[in-house]
């Protein structure tokens, strides 16, 4: 089992920036699927970021240019750089990782962009 916990989420003026981390409590070094979800009320919950096989990498094309996904192996910790937000960036991003074939996420933290 692996646990996440998500952090760095908060209030922010549009075209600002926060960058959000989830410190997973075990070794991420093997870990080749992990990545950022969001989801606001009402709608699914859709992806961000992915590492993805290989450490290759895919963005929504909707934060491309704008947000980088990244990892510390060393520190159990991956992260999300978000720039230029936008207000229809608001959403709880939660972090997900894929381990022996189960899907384990955080606890979520808010993010909401506005004037």
């Amino acid at each position: 089992q692996v646990q996440l916990v998500e952090s760095g989420g908060g209030l922010v003026q549009p075209g600002g920036s926060l960058r959000l981390s989830c410190v997973a409590s075990k070794s991420i070094f093997s870990i080749s699927q992990m990545g950022w979800y969001r989801q606001v009320p009402g709608k699914q919950r859709e992806l961000v970021a992915l590492f993805t096989l290989y450490y290759s990498i895919k963005y929504d094309d909707s934060v491309k240019g704008r947000f980088t996904i990244s990892r510390d192996n060393a520190k159990n910790t991956m992260y999300l750089q978000m720039n230029n937000l936008k207000p229809e960036d608001t959403a709880v991003y939660f972090c997900k990782v894929r381990e022996g074939g189960q899907d384990y996420w955080g606890q979520g933290t808010q993010v909401t962009v506005s004037s």
